[in-house]
């Protein structure tokens, strides 16, 4: 959500700065703009609207000259998307221009006070009033007020900033909201995600906390909150900047959708030796796992369907008693979570603003917190207890899919690791869990090279204006995400039911050509879903069923279209029906001209609460 780049350095700023944007448009954005220091002084070019538009306001960079700047891609939290409103804020006497993401909760209490002392505000946003803090605290000494400032505000915040007495330099800290510090030769860099400079280095610092960071084209120096000198260890980055590019597919989203058999391999091979299951580093003894009085999974959107799935594998394999919440209503419904519960944590990100919220109270009421995140480094894995990565490499659509399937592959693993040390399954069952968790790459490729079946049903029905999803058990967990999907990059409405809901009320909206999508993998309520089917279909419906291979020719009766996918163990099933429905989301969003990767008002990393 929202984007930060900066740069100083030998080099012209601003086509770097604006290269680096285009690396974070992936974040949602409604405006963008960048300020750059040289001979003549600190200036300010935003506007409302897409890259393109400050792109060609700026000539690709050339308009405006200077070897130090930072740029901000805006996502509207506080005032409607204007130019006035985009960054970067400028201070009143000009001296401070800065970029930030996230959301100062305290703000209005704070622009009242600075208004009461005569200072003048321009725009709606919150974050002018970290500018004008700056210029009222500053006595020369920029560091100082930094740290006056970020005692003072409340909320989350990623901040970039240049002051117009320091032109050489860029200070940057962050609070709740990613912030990195690239190191190169002869220039430095800050960006809020990697591949912003990635063409430029692989070599990173991550602030922590209330750290500042103070670079220079030669230097970077680092401080706590107190304004104590702090020593940090670099990251090297493994992955290339062709990882997050497109590599010959029209959109991200198909790319990653490709990508995820390989994902999968990644996540799922090295935890598997010798037929048992191994969790990195993590050690989950029998005593300890005996001892567990429930489990809770914690996570929004798609990460929050992950924890739907693995409800129904945790209580059937282990017997153990499971709750899953959205982040962002775990804190206040008073949770009853105690030392012998275990909160397992999911966001790609690792940045999600609620579901860290929700991490910090887990481990207040002392629950033993596990995370699934993707990205090494990221709040939510410093912050937990145990921390297993998916290793799904970059995910640049907005609209998740590799993230989502490794993050079920991760639960599987976690899951199988504690049914073997609880002994909750034979070890016939549990090689065949094992065999079936080792294929499944295998299947979803299979899954994957039917996509013109797919093609050509969505070239039928993307002109729909409602969508329903309807399941049974673990098909309706799958049916929350397909549901997801389809709206996110579609615009379409659509819902996901229960199959034995229908009847209690969602079967009103049911009308001559309503378009319902009826997974039905889990074969042991394949009848009962062949029932369900029939009450829609007998009020007009046009019907597309999901199932396995050998239920294909049962299915094909009951519906008008079907696509099968192969058998593999029950609570792994949405691990495959979810991606001919993926595809399907994907093909009538393409089909509508919509912006796929970028779709209206979502962003990728939420780190607003």
């Amino acid at each position: 959500m929202c984007g930060i780049v900066g740069y100083t350095g030998m080099e012209e700023a601003s086509p770097f700065l604006l290269n680096g944007l285009r690396k974070l448009e992936y974040r949602g954005y409604d405006s963008a703009g960048v300020a750059v220091y040289n001979d003549t002084g600190l200036h300010v070019v935003k506007s409302k609207g897409r890259l393109s538009v400050l792109e060609g306001i700026l000539e690709g960079g050339t308009k405006l000259p200077g070897r130090v700047g930072i740029g901000h891609t805006r996502w509207a939290t506080h005032g409607a998307p204007s130019d006035v409103n985009s960054h970067p804020q400028v201070s009143d006497g000009g001296k401070f221009a800065v970029v930030h993401n996230g959301i100062i909760e305290n703000y209005l209490a704070l622009k009242n006070r600075l208004i009461s002392k005569g200072v003048t505000f321009t725009s709606d946003t919150d974050t002018e009033v970290v500018a004008q803090l700056l210029e009222y605290y500053y006595d020369g000494d920029v560091l100082s007020a930094i740290q006056k400032v970020i005692q003072r505000v409340e909320g989350s915040y990623a901040l970039g900033i240049l002051c117009s007495e320091f032109p050489e330099k860029i200070f940057a800290v962050r609070k709740d909201s990613p912030l990195i510090v690239g190191v190169g030769k002869g220039e430095n860099f800050i960006a809020s995600d990697i591949p912003a400079i990635l063409a430029k280095t692989r070599e990173i610092y991550r602030l922590k906390d209330r750290e500042i960071a103070v670079l220079s084209r030669e230097t970077i120096e680092f401080y706590n909150g107190e304004g104590e000198p702090v020593e940090k260890e670099i990251e090297h980055i493994e992955w290339d900047i062709s990882a997050a590019e497109k590599g010959g597919y029209e959109h991200f989203m198909m790319k990653e959708i490709c990508e995820q058999p390989e994902a999968l391999r990644k996540t799922i091979s090295p935890r598997i030796r010798d037929g048992h299951i191994v969790l990195d580093d993590i050690e989950l003894t029998a005593e300890y796992l005996r001892e567990i009085n429930k489990v809770f999974i914690v996570a929004c959107g798609t990460a929050y369907h992950v924890g739907v799935v693995a409800k129904y594998a945790f209580e059937r394999l282990l017997k153990v008693p499971m709750e899953v919440d959205v982040a962002s209503e775990f804190r206040y419904r008073s949770p009853i979570i105690d030392e012998k519960s275990l909160v397992i944590i999911i966001s790609q990100s690792g940045e999600t603003a609620d579901t860290l919220a929700a991490l910090r109270e887990a481990k207040k009421q002392g629950a033993r917190v596990l995370s699934i995140v993707n990205v090494v480094g990221s709040t939510i894995a410093n912050e937990s207890d145990d921390v297993l990565y998916t290793w799904a490499g970059p995910e640049i659509a907005v609209a998740s899919t590799k993230a989502y399937s490794t993050q079920l592959a991760v639960i599987y693993l976690i899951v199988l690791y504690m049914a073997e040390k609880l002994g909750t399954v034979s070890g016939k069952e549990f090689a065949e869990y094992v065999a079936d968790l080792e294929r499944l790459p295998e299947f979803v490729a299979s899954c994957l090279n039917d996509k013109e079946t797919i093609q050509y049903f969505a070239s039928q029905y993307f002109n729909a204006k409602d969508m329903y999803f309807i399941g049974r058990n673990v098909d309706y967990a799958a049916s929350l995400e397909a549901s997801l999907k389809l709206k996110e990059i579609s615009y379409i409405h659509s819902e996901a039911y229960t199959a034995g809901e229908l009847k209690h009320g969602p079967i009103s909206l049911i009308e001559d050509g309503t378009l319902v999508i009826a997974i039905s993998t889990y074969e042991k309520l394949f009848d009962k879903m062949v029932s369900n089917i029939k009450e829609v279909k007998a009020r007009g419906a046009v019907v597309l069923g999901i199932t396995t291979q050998r239920k294909r020719k049962a299915m094909l009766d009951a519906v008008d279209h079907v696509f099968c996918v192969p058998k593999i163990s029950d609570f792994m099933l949405p691990s495959l029906s979810i991606i001919p429905l993926q595809l399907f989301a994907y093909y009538v969003a393409s089909m509508k001209g919509c912006d796929i990767d970028k779709p209206r008002n979502l962003a990728k990393s939420v780190t607003v609460e």
